[in-house]
């Protein structure tokens, strides 16, 4: 997410961290270069007019000239800026008696239906509630069936209902979450390729019987300015309390993130950061403001590792290593695994100061499609090759190749890797980690380049 827009605003603002001193000339050509950065990231106008304007008034007041480091003090200018334009989080209101109603609005193909699911595992998992899924889209074929599978995916309850009339269906889920105890109801509404008056009644409808707590807009990341139309709509015919910002991993400038607050006027509560279930994020604007300004979120980086990696596989490899046992491609195919499992390196180094301008360089060899491709030729191996890399020479490599539909140069390439990451835990297993990061000053390891 944001990749051009850091990438452009870390060029402009690299040429100001050194001033000694900022001229109105250098901060007018600075903004320019910002105005540009956020106008092909796909901000609103209004919303790159607001910030620019707050900006220069900063920048060219006491504010800048009185400092020590004047292109330090700019750029913290920008950054306080941008968490103004990208607005306060804000948790999800659930202090009412239960259960508390979660109506999600958006147009067709948002991701209303992946997220209803995913917001259900969130309530279950980290707050500990006992929520109930219902669907009221009796349009899209198809679509409560694909709410069933998901309630059933997350391992929370899904109401069904033969009838065929929105509100019907929400009166009915109502008095079953009442009934059974649920603490909280979270209605998946129907949508449309566009705003309808139709869509918009039979949603303004619901939302009138039901009376939800909350009313979270659900928005794909990737639309633009089509979702900053969608945004003004839906702001206008409903009481919305939060918006819900979808496959924010795949979209490269990240300009619906910095509009849709300015336009709805409420705040960016979730962010969809993948398909997996339990890809959803609370919105926290100061990681996401650190990782466009190339600052990071390194603690964005410890969650994902405490949650998705598998620490009982890193203390087996761990006392493996360390009884002199050799590093093999069973155990190369589980570190493969568990950077998948973090989105990819690419994902993980743009999450560390500095990291996405090596993030870019890595993806091509470690991002998720490669890393399919990776385990595939593994999986093309015998156990016993796996456990003695050895034994692959030129007969068995093309045999492999062939096997997970690969070129015999991939397989190559995969065992050259793994020889250079298997010399590294050598290393490691040795006591040589601290004499091997001293020798690596900041470069990426062998294999990882």
């Amino acid at each position: 997410m944001f990749k051009s827009l850091t990438e452009r605003l870390n060029k402009t603002l690299a040429a100001l961290r050194g001033t000694g001193r900022l001229s109105e000339q250098n901060i007018r050509d600075a903004l320019r270069d910002v105005r540009m950065a956020l106008l092909e990231a796909d901000v609103a106008l209004p919303v790159v007019k607001a910030f620019t304007d707050s900006a220069r008034e900063r920048a060219l007041g006491t504010e800048v000239s009185a400092s020590l480091t004047p292109g330090q003090a700019f750029i913290k200018i920008v950054h306080e800026e941008l968490l103004k334009a990208i607005g306060p989080g804000a948790p999800l209101e659930l202090n009412a008696t239960p259960p508390v109603v979660i109506l999600l609005a958006g147009l067709q193909g948002a991701g209303k239906t992946t997220s209803a699911g995913k917001l259900a595992r969130y309530l279950k998992d980290k707050l500990k509630k006992n929520p109930l899924l219902v669907s009221t889209d009796v349009y899209r074929p198809a679509a409560r069936e694909q709410l069933q599978r998901l309630a059933g995916q997350v391992g929370v309850s899904y109401f069904p209902s033969p009838s065929d009339d929105p509100l019907t269906i929400a009166r009915a889920a109502l008095a079953e979450a009442k009934g059974r105890f649920h603490d909280v109801l979270i209605v998946d509404t129907a949508g449309r390729l566009h705003v309808d008056q139709e869509l918009m009644q039979e949603v303004q409808k619901l939302n009138a019987e039901l009376q939800p707590k909350e009313t979270l807009f659900v928005i794909d990341a990737m639309a633009g300015q089509d979702a900053a139309n969608a945004a003004a709509e839906f702001g206008k015919a409903l009481p919305l309390t939060g918006v819900i910002l979808t496959k924010a991993d795949g979209d490269a400038r990240g300009g619906a993130a910095l509009s849709v607050r300015h336009i709805t006027g409420v705040p960016i509560k979730f962010l969809g950061v993948g398909e997996d279930v339990s890809a959803l994020e609370a919105f926290q604007p100061d990681r996401i403001v650190g990782r466009i300004l190339g600052m990071g979120d390194v603690l964005a980086l410890v969650e994902e590792a405490q949650a998705k990696l598998d620490k009982e596989k890193g203390l087996e490899l761990a006392e493996k290593l360390k009884k002199g046992k050799r590093f093999d491609l069973g155990d190369y195919r589980a570190q493969l695994q568990q950077v998948m499992s973090m989105g990819g390196m690419g994902a993980m180094l743009d999450k560390l100061p500095g990291g996405a301008a090596m993030a870019g360089k890595v993806n091509g060899q470690f991002g998720d499609k490669e890393l399919r491709r990776q385990i595939a030729i593994i999986d093309s191996m015998t156990a016993k090759e796996r456990a003695k890399p050895d034994l692959l020479n030129g007969s068995r490599r093309r045999r492999i190749a062939l096997g997970s539909g690969t070129q015999v140069q991939e397989v190559n390439r995969l065992i050259k890797q793994y020889d250079q990451l298997a010399d590294v835990m050598k290393k490691m297993a040795g006591g040589g980690l601290a004499k091997m990061m001293r020798g690596m000053k900041g470069r990426l390891p062998p294999g990882f380049g």
